[in-house]
């Protein structure tokens, strides 16, 4: 029997087990070609004795490293560092590993280096997961004709050719608009995010469509900028009140700014929701516990991960068969309408 303070190798795996190599890698990899008594006695040896199987080895095997690049930018953020959550448990439970990069800031231009460190690498796909803003995508035509690895962006515009998995921002401030409505409010506000983000200007364009459509104002007193800090939904807030003093409702374009929106009213002795309505976006997990309890938007970050890790290990399964890929197209995840306290106008 293999002592424990050695590096067990599959050989000797299979001697203690007394099987063939073979048989020992049809249990490692949970083929079914193995009977039940034989796979117990495998995994008993596996489990005393510790045995991890080589990564190495089986990436030479199959001539892939079962590593994914992922490149990200502000991880101090909520929704990049929940997206990330979701690629890392994804590519986990798929048996891949991760290389990480993060760009230095969001608007980052100069990521031809770091795409390249990543195939110096043998990464075997690269998920793009920073956010589109301003000319940060000029990079795509030159990156995806350059490289012989699939790549998936995240939230972005998506564009004819590119694998690009995003929630449906438009929908979701559709849907925030709309709420209020139904509630009576006919003054709505919006505070935006910074509009060079794609995300941020989909969001507000919801917010014009909709209540323009509805034959209400959506001119540019009804809006104010912010950067999606909760600092920046306080300061956005009063120069909203000042530009727009008649407005009964807001939608705020995240959380976040949402939480300093709603401190900021009732310290001016707004009662919310009955002198105003207020909807967020993104439903962090704080949202249910502002006072009151915040009616938001719910965009499955997480849930965008682990498609974008799917989508990838899809593209990667098809670019070994030798076959030609089918035409790449965008995976639209659809946001959902989270009501609480602070949008629910109470009836005279």
């Amino acid at each position: 029997m293999p002592r424990r303070s050695s590096r067990l190798t599959i050989k000797q795996v299979a001697s203690a087990a007394g099987v063939s190599t073979q048989t020992v890698s049809r249990v490692i990899n949970a083929r079914p070609d193995v009977s039940l008594d034989t796979r117990k006695r495998v995994q008993s040896v596996i489990e005393e004795f510790g045995y991890q199987p080589s990564a190495l080895a089986r990436s030479l095997i199959r001539q892939r490293s079962y590593t994914l690049g992922v490149v990200t930018a502000g991880l101090k953020y909520i929704g990049p560092s929940r997206v990330l959550n979701g690629i890392a448990g994804a590519a986990e439970g798929l048996g891949y590993t991760l290389l990480l990069k993060e760009l230095p800031q969001f608007d980052a231009n100069d990521v031809y280096p770091i795409f390249q460190t990543l195939l110096s690498r043998h990464v075997d796909g690269v998920i793009w997961a920073v956010p589109e803003i301003g000319s940060n995508r000029g990079f795509v035509d030159r990156l995806t004709l350059d490289s012989d690895v699939p790549v998936v962006f995240l939230t972005m515009e998506p564009r004819e050719n590119l694998k690009v998995v995003s929630i449906d921002n438009y929908a979701g401030g559709r849907l925030a608009v709309a709420h209020l409505l139904d509630q009576g409010y006919r003054r709505i506000g919006h505070i935006a995010g910074p509009l060079d983000w794609w995300e941020a200007r989909q969001r507000m364009a919801a917010w014009q469509d909709t209540l323009r459509e509805a034959g209400l104002e959506a001119g540019p007193e009804n809006h104010v900028e912010g950067n999606w800090s909760s600092a920046s939904g306080a300061e956005a807030f009063e120069r909203l009140f000042r530009q727009y003093p008649g407005m009964d409702a807001v939608f705020v374009a995240n959380d976040q700014m949402s939480l300093s929106v709603v401190q900021a009213a009732c310290q001016k002795g707004i009662d919310i929701p009955r002198d105003l309505g207020v909807v967020g976006f993104d439903n962090i997990s704080e949202s249910a516990y502002f006072w009151p309890p915040l009616t938001t938007i719910e965009q499955d970050q997480h849930g965008l991960g682990k498609i974008a890790v799917e989508e990838m290990i899809r593209m990667i399964g098809i670019q070994w068969t030798g076959t030609a890929p089918p035409a790449a197209t965008p995976v639209t995840l659809s946001p959902t309408l989270v009501v609480r306290q602070s949008s629910v106008r109470p009836t005279p």
